[in-house]
């Protein structure tokens, strides 16, 4: 069977092209390196003291208000008690001032140094009138009648100041400043005993959110300084993918667009969302192993993992384009 002359021509062109052209598709393009990254949140307490309890392990899941440590409650306890008698003791003074009832037994009292007084004033005229008659008629010396007044007047001076109680316990309010003081004096009562509950629970903190343990640093009995991590948690809704995309395709994505990624294990492609794209080139990690790309120009992308499929941390993976 002969050939036609035109496959023949064809044949020899290709042939002859072999050195610069070639038959074969084009290389797939590389897909973007990265590995997978988490958000560590770190619980400490405000303030120094020993670890009572530790109630999780490192890689135990938490789920959110479950408790995490507890560190010896005791001298809190103490100044939350010392902080509530501070609020009652300034509530009562409080209402010494504002309620005319709370000072009944003070006016009773007043009242009983009131009659007193009077008798001793009804004694002291007497003996001041008997006393100035003798000594108009030389029987009684002088310093005997200026003690006979200074009786007197001492006792009329102790009913003015037991009339002045009284009025005193039968205002409806005291006066403006004390009352203002006094009010100053509960809130400053109730907010330091609110400060001190606070620490009561910051001393036994619970995890806010649902994840994994990462690394315990206390065991109990070991005394723990203020603000030292005793737990870390990574949660489930902050780990990411970070993959490192070349100059010449990042302006091509934006936050909010799906992508599409492999890794040793998956079964299958994953998807993750980008969250955030580096605002600055730079050369490509050490982490990322490739030949290829080693020299050149890559800006770093961050892409949010589902909550419900987590990875492990550090696992690589392969962002297809």
């Amino acid at each position: 069977m002969a050939i036609p002359r035109r496959l023949i021509a064809l044949a020899g062109l290709v042939v002859i092209g072999a050195g610069a052209w070639t038959l074969w598709p084009a290389p797939a393009t590389e897909p973007w390196l990265g590995y997978v990254e988490g958000e560590t949140l770190y619980f400490a307490a405000p303030v120094a003291g020993t670890l009572a309890r530790r109630d999780v392990e490192r890689g135990a899941e938490v789920h959110p208000g479950q408790s995490l440590f507890t560190l010896d409650p005791r001298s809190v306890d103490a100044a939350v008690a010392a902080s509530a008698a501070q609020v009652a003791n300034a509530s009562a003074q409080a209402a010494d001032l504002t309620d005319p009832r709370q000072r009944a037994p003070e006016i009773d009292q007043a009242r009983a140094a009131e009659a007193s007084a009077r008798a001793q004033l009804a004694r002291a005229e007497a003996d001041f009138e008997r006393f100035s008659a003798l000594a108009a008629k030389g029987f009684a010396s002088r310093t005997q009648l200026d003690a006979a007044r200074e009786a007197r007047d001492v006792a009329a001076a102790a009913i003015r100041q037991a009339q002045a109680q009284q009025s005193a316990g039968r205002m409806t309010a005291g006066r403006i400043e004390q009352q203002r003081a006094a009010q100053a004096g509960v809130a400053g009562a109730q907010a330091s005993l609110r400060a001190q509950q606070r620490q009561r629970q910051e001393i036994a903190p619970v995890s806010p959110v649902a994840g994994q343990v990462e690394q315990v640093y206390y065991n109990p009995g070991e005394w723990v300084a203020a603000n030292q991590p005793v737990v870390s948690v990574i949660p489930a809704d902050r780990r990411k993918i970070r993959f490192f995309v070349g100059q010449d395709r990042v302006a091509a994505l934006h936050p909010g667009n799906p992508v599409t990624f492999t890794c040793d294990g998956c079964s299958q492609p994953r998807t993750a969302t980008i969250r955030y794209i580096a605002p600055r080139a730079e050369f490509t990690p050490p982490v990322i192993y490739s030949e290829h790309a080693r020299a050149k120009l890559v800006f770093m992308v961050e892409a949010a993992l589902p909550a419900d499929q987590p990875l492990p941390l550090g696992l690589p993976v392969a962002v297809q384009p």
